[in-house]
């Protein structure tokens, strides 16, 4: 089982969060997905954001969050704003 901050874009901080919501290793975050896992975070710490959403797909697609497809960013974008 992987650490959660051998993952792109996860800092220790952001592990900290995720491990308070249950996940533990960087095999969760990739069973549930980031949309589970933000939305638990989100419940949590409602000062998550887009970024954050973000954040978790380039970990579990293993590239920057900068880099993802902006299908990929409009659809996050879609599911965040239906927090607000």
């Amino acid at each position: 089982m992987a650490e959660l901050t051998s993952m792109f874009n996860i800092g220790k901080e952001i592990e900290k969060k995720l491990k308070s919501v249950g996940i533990d290793t960087s095999e969760e975050l990739t069973r549930i997905g980031s949309k589970e896992a933000f939305a638990r975070l989100k419940t949590r710490y409602p000062n998550v954001c887009l970024v954050h959403l973000y954040t978790l797909q380039g970990a579990i697609d293993e590239m920057e969050y900068n880099q993802l497809p902006d299908k990929t960013k409009a659809e996050l974008k879609n599911f965040s704003d239906g927090f607000k």
